[in-house]
């Protein structure tokens, strides 16, 4: 018999105790037999992420000719310049803006607000862009669009996480440097950066907008090279 994966058997033992959660509470059952089946423990897969001149490589990937290409430009430099979910980004409002202190005001999970800075590469191409993004607007039905959104499509309504995911896939098929990058790796990047940077985990915690620093931790297991290296120049019996 072919041997399950660890994670399969995680899934399983998790609909079973659903299935028979419900049962319970339906009257169908006095006790819940699932729960004295234990998963196996499942090993957290440690974040992709790209170097830094990776990522320089991909974020110059879209033309930036074209309304499309200037809008493309500026999420991936504020994904990365800010580290915000893609869920947080599709969520920006205009208003949400502030181009003088360069931050971000971004709705997280459980709707908590958090002020987010990001660089002078994103402003400018947050500029670009948004000195363009009004012929977004231009054939949109004015019943449908959202004129409040900072990304939109050419139907003037508000892009989705999916939209950006293809988005991705299509600027990694062009850029030659990488081969996948998922909405969550830039995130990832961003966090792995400032870390090998020498920036503190409370501070990358604020930032990234997670509830526990035990989240954010993972990112050390990440910069294990970067641990090395300071290892081998730093300690006299490396």
């Amino acid at each position: 018999e072919k041997k399950k994966k660890k994670s399969s058997i995680h899934r399983k033992v998790a609909c079973l105790r659903t299935f028979f959660r419900f049962l319970c509470r339906e009257g169908v059952l006095e006790k819940n037999p699932a729960l004295l089946v234990s998963s196996p423990r499942v090993d957290r897969k440690l974040p992709n992420h790209l170097s830094i001149e990776q990522m320089v490589r991909f974020i110059e990937t879209p033309e930036t000719d074209t309304v499309l290409g200037k809008r493309d430009r500026a999420i991936l430099e504020l994904l990365y310049a800010s580290g915000v979910r893609v869920s947080e980004l599709v969520g920006l409002n205009m208003t949400d803006i502030d181009f003088n202190n360069q931050t971000l005001r971004v709705k997280g999970k459980g709707r908590k607000e958090r002020m987010v800075p990001f660089g002078t590469h994103a402003k400018a191409a947050l500029e670009a862009y948004l000195g363009v993004r009004g012929e977004l607007l231009i054939e949109a039905d004015p019943d449908d669009r959202d004129p409040m959104a900072v990304f939109m499509n050419y139907q003037g309504t508000r892009i989705t996480t999916r939209s950006v995911g293809r988005m991705l896939d299509k600027y990694c098929k062009q850029c030659a440097e990488v081969h996948h990058v998922s909405p969550h790796a830039l995130r990832h990047s961003f966090a792995t950066h400032l870390l090998d940077a020498g920036a503190d985990l409370r501070t990358i915690q604020e930032l990234l907008g997670h509830a526990r620093l035990t989240t954010t931790q993972q990112y050390t297991h990440v910069s294990t090279d970067k641990l090395m290296e300071v290892y081998d120049k730093a300690h006299p019996k490396a």
